[in-house]
């Protein structure tokens, strides 16, 4: 069986930042990182969980929300991986500058009631904001 691409990838030498990733059928995968792999640090759960609603939210809204297609947490729980078409790194960037900006003006996590989330009680909105503040740092530095 083959290795899938994120799985050859050296972890040890991936830093916290925005890497793009493959790029196939016009969908390029980016890889959101938020922390450094194996370095004992990682997303609380709840914080992963709420980043995702929040992200995900500000994403799909924004003007490029029609070229987004997916975002969400990765299992190792150091960032989140993020699926677009049209859109290059420089783009990606603005694009996601832009939504953390929003993403920590919320009062409340969207889409977090009992009916429109699966496990509606596991989120941390101020933890989720103090990620996105620490990501936002990174992504000035890159």
């Amino acid at each position: 069986m083959h290795k899938i691409p994120s799985f050859c990838k050296d972890h040890d030498a991936l830093k916290p930042g925005l890497h793009e990733g493959t790029a196939a059928h016009g969908v390029t995968t980016w890889d959101i990182r938020f922390k450094k792999p194996n370095a004992g640090d990682y997303i609380e759960q709840g914080a992963l969980h709420t980043i995702e609603h929040l992200l995900a939210t500000t994403l799909r809204n924004s003007e490029r929300g029609g070229d987004i297609i997916y975002f969400g947490p990765m299992g190792c729980r150091t960032g989140f991986y993020l699926l677009t078409v049209n859109m290059d790194r420089a783009q990606t960037k603005l694009l996601l500058k832009e939504c953390c900006a929003r993403a920590l003006e919320f009062d409340e996590v969207p889409g977090s009631r009992r009916e429109e989330c699966g496990n509606y009680l596991e989120h941390d909105l101020d933890g989720a904001k103090r990620e996105i503040k620490n990501y936002l740092t990174i992504l000035e530095n890159a």
